[in-house]
């Protein structure tokens, strides 16, 4: 299973940036290029914007993700000291951070839990097991955070991207596969 491949905070974070709307392979395929040229806050926040775009292009949305990626560097060293913001209020600050990518960096990079990452995989999966009926991942994610014990916050998100890829895909879920499938009104 292909998860991002980072070696450090600021890797995660900016990683988690590029991942939008975009595979965590094509993600992982930019990162030695990218972080060998830019190694740092620092680095990426004097950076040319064309010569980001074109070593992230393969993601797509280079143009807003190379802006976001550069700014958020740029805020990091000039606001928080060069390092890596550690709660989702500073993190939410920072340009294209989101819920989503505040909590992924809290929960996978200080291993930190203070809420659920709710992307397309979680969203899914949340409403065909029938915990939540709504569409807004803001409220998933409150939804989900008052069902599970604090201690799975940090691993609901790798557990349901593994479970929304190997079994429940978003076109044909194979429920013959699945070991929750007892649990799950889809299924029945």
């Amino acid at each position: 299973m292909n998860f991002l491949q980072f070696r450090n905070n600021f890797e995660l974070l900016i990683m988690t940036i590029l991942s939008a709307q975009t595979t965590d392979v094509t993600v992982n395929s930019l990162r030695d290029t990218l972080f060998t040229a830019y190694p740092t806050a620092e680095a990426l926040a004097c950076a040319e914007q064309a010569d980001v775009e074109r070593i992230i292009h393969p993601a797509g949305f280079f143009r807003s993700k190379a802006k976001n990626i550069i700014g958020a560097s740029k805020k990091i060293v000039e606001e928080f000291g060069c390092e890596i913001p550690q709660t989702i209020e500073e993190l939410v600050t920072l340009p294209g951070v989101g819920r989503k990518t505040a909590n992924i960096v809290t929960n996978h990079g200080f291993h930190k839990a203070y809420g659920i990452a709710v992307d397309t995989h979680v969203k899914r999966l949340s409403q065909r097991l029938g915990l939540t009926k709504s569409s807004d991942p803001d409220t998933i994610e409150k939804d989900l955070c008052a069902l599970l014990d604090r201690k799975w916050w940090e691993h609901v998100n790798y557990l349901f991207i593994s479970h929304g890829r190997a079994v429940c895909t978003a076109k044909k879920p194979s429920c013959e596969n699945c070991i929750i499938r007892e649990n799950c009104p889809e299924a029945k």
